[in-house]
Parts: structure tokens; sequence; C-alpha cells
């Protein structure tokens, strides 16, 4: 049997539990949330990474919906615009009955797969979608948001991002109480986007494992949104799971350059960076054009795995494309069809179909069952915090 068919065999049996899809924004960006206008039950190649035929073809299982707003939307409006995001969601799953199912807990998930459905979670991609409330996160998590990103790409008033200037030095007080109140509540901690000592910080904090949705190795290739090994190696103790990525310029050298003179072409064309729709992909393929871009493929992302292997250990490692949410993906890896190829290079590099099940199922799973312990405990032993960034932070 050949390297894809045996890929294939595996996916069937430990689909994949993606930690990192946009498929909500570009919904947003492209039709306003009007599903009879862009049907995922359809091939929808032409316009998106997502569509549940891909799903199915890519052997995903389980997918963490991203309700990502960017970050430079705040206060209200990002709450808002977070239970826009939830919404879609919710439609989606209601109507795509027979492929799609809302997971809230590991059980879910695991009913999901008996059903031969994909489980659909929901995490929060940015602190800024709280403004700065724990009673608006406890609302996200009842409505089904089951991790917070910490930070997206601006700092906040109590957390430091990746790509900013540090200003708190990781996480204040209130931050603290963040990680601490998502505990309780059984919501994720997701530390991807976050600057290494908010990383550092809230894995000394939290009473639950964390995750990283959505981000690969610094040791090979040096981005500040990817994960020190210092940070890897913590994760043993605290049972969390990086989930590596496939954005180009997080995991391929060469691509760093490239992707921030087209970013700068983006925004001298009027275009926010991250701008995915059909317009601003035509500025970027005009771009590209111009100025071939460097290719990364599943060896590039087989590289960090095995990296993150090496420092972390299988049981803390998992799967987080960020489909829909960049303008480039590597050869291979185009779209959520993609994840035979990467099964595929990793078989083919020795992993075992126990590693592969633990990297493409149960380590995502074991990690919100965890949470899920996790938050029993605490609410035996503390209500709802009732604290506020004035109290904490002064």
């Amino acid at each position: 049997m050949d390297l894809i068919a045996r890929a294939t065999e595996l996916l069937a049996a430990h689909p994949v539990v993606d930690g990192h899809n946009d498929l909500p924004w570009a919904l947003r960006e492209q039709v306003r949330y009007d599903l009879d206008r862009l049907d995922i039950g359809t091939d929808q190649s032409a316009s998106l990474h997502t569509d549940i035929p891909r799903l199915r073809a890519g052997g995903v299982g389980a997918q963490f919906w991203s309700v990502y707003v960017r970050s430079d939307l705040a206060g209200d409006d990002a709450v808002s615009a977070t239970l826009e995001q939830i919404d879609v969601v919710r439609r989606m799953t209601e109507r795509y009955t027979d492929d799609l199912r809302l997971a809230l807990t590991a059980d879910d998930m695991e009913t999901a797969r008996a059903e031969g459905r994909i489980a659909s979670l929901m995490g929060a991609e940015g602190g800024h979608s709280i403004n700065c409330s724990l009673a608006t996160l406890r609302a996200l998590h009842q409505l089904g948001v089951r991790y917070m990103t910490l930070t997206h790409n601006d700092n906040l008033p109590w957390a430091d991002s990746a790509t900013d200037e540090p200003r708190a030095g990781g996480l204040t007080a209130f931050g603290e109480e963040v990680v601490r109140e998502m505990n309780r509540c059984g919501m994720l901690v997701d530390l991807s986007h976050v600057s290494a000592a908010t990383m550092r910080d809230a894995l000394r904090v939290s009473e639950a494992p964390v995750i990283f949705s959505h981000s690969s190795s610094r040791a090979v290739c040096d981005h500040v949104r990817n994960i020190p090994d210092d940070v890897l190696a913590l994760l043993p103790a605290n049972g969390g799971v990086a989930m590596a990525t496939f954005v180009p310029k997080f995991i391929l050298t060469d691509a760093v350059a490239w992707t921030q003179a087209a970013d700068e072409n983006m925004r001298a064309n009027g275009l926010h960076h991250l701008d995915t729709t059909p317009a601003g992909m035509a500025v970027q393929r005009a771009f590209e054009a111009a100025n071939p871009r460097p290719v990364a493929t599943p060896a590039t992302v087989a590289d960090h795995l095995d990296h993150m292997r090496e420092v972390a250990g299988v049981d803390h490692l998992g799967l987080g494309g960020d489909f829909d949410g960049t303008a480039f993906t590597p050869s291979g890896l185009d779209d959520v069809a993609g994840y035979p190829n990467l099964i595929a290079e990793l078989l083919g590099r020795g992993w075992s179909d126990e590693d592969l099940a633990k990297l493409t199922w149960r380590n995502a799973v074991r990690v919100l069952r965890d949470a899920e312990a996790v938050a029993v405990v605490a609410q035996s032993k503390r209500g709802p915090s009732l604290a506020t960034i004035g109290e904490l932070d002064g």
C-alpha cells in the first residue's frame, strides 16, 4: 500500500482535529454570512480553502472554527462581531446536519465521530472579544466557545501579543485572573499569537492544560508567532498541546521577508494585509506573479513536527492549519483536503500509526477532556470571579 493510501486509511480511523480555521470570518467578508450565497455543502475552491466535500476528503473529523474578529475592532464592537461569528457557526451546524455536529465537550467530539459527522467547536481569537469583562468571558463559554486565544496581533491592556511592542511584560494581574476564570469555566487557554512572556506567565498560572491552536517551532523558523523550545519543554508538565500551523511565513524562513513585502504591497493598495477576499487575493496574486514566492510543502511542516516532538513529546502535538485565515498555503497543503499528504510525509519519516493517532485525534480530545475535569474541581472550590481590571491593575 502506498503512503497516501495508508494515510487515508489512518485518517478514516483517527481523523484530524484541526485547531484553527477562519471560515466564519471569510463568510463575513465575502457574503456577510449569507450561506445561500456561499454554500459550503458544495465545492467552493474558487473562493475558499474550506467546504464540506474537502473536509471529508482531507479526513477532518473535528474542526475548531475560529470566531475571530480583527483586533482593530474594540470594546462593544468587538463583542458584537464575536457574537455574529458564533451565530454563523451555529447556523452552519443547523444547516448541514448530515455533516456537522455542534460539539461542546470531548464526549460530543467522540459522538460526532461515531455518527460520521464533523465535530464543530468554536474558539475566540483574541481577548479583545471579551472587552475586559469576565462576565462576557463566561457568556461566550455558555454560547459554546471552548478556547480563547489570549491576544491577536495587538496588545491588550492585560496581555502582550507576539507582534506588538511589549507593554505589560506578559500577563497583568487581571490577565492572570482571566486565565483562572477560563480554567474555572472549562475554556482552553490558547497561547498562539501571544508573546513568549505571556506564554510563560499563562503556563505558570493555568491549572489546566493549555493549547497553541496554530503555532509552530521557533527553533525551526525564527518567527515571533512560533513557540520557543523552553516553552515547548513546559508542555509535558502542563499537559498541553501545540498544534502546528501551515502558514508559510511562520514555517519557512525564506517566506518571512517575502510576506512582509507582500503585506506592505497590500497596505499600499489600501487593503488590510489579512484581506483574503477575491479583491484582496487579486492584489496578492499580482504581487506573486511579479515576485515569485518561496513555497512551503508538507515536508516543511513535518520538519517542525519532528523538532516539536523531540522537545515536547508526541503526546503534546496537534495540527492547526489556519485555513481561510491566510492568503497563501503550502503546496500539497493547499486547502483542507491536503491532510493525507502531511500524514503520508510523516509515515515516510517513520511515525507510527499510534503516534499519528495521537497527533490527529487523541491529543486534542484529551486536552479538552482534561480542561473539563479541572473545571469541575475549580467550580467546587470557587464561584464566578467578579474582579475588574480596575481593581486588579489599577
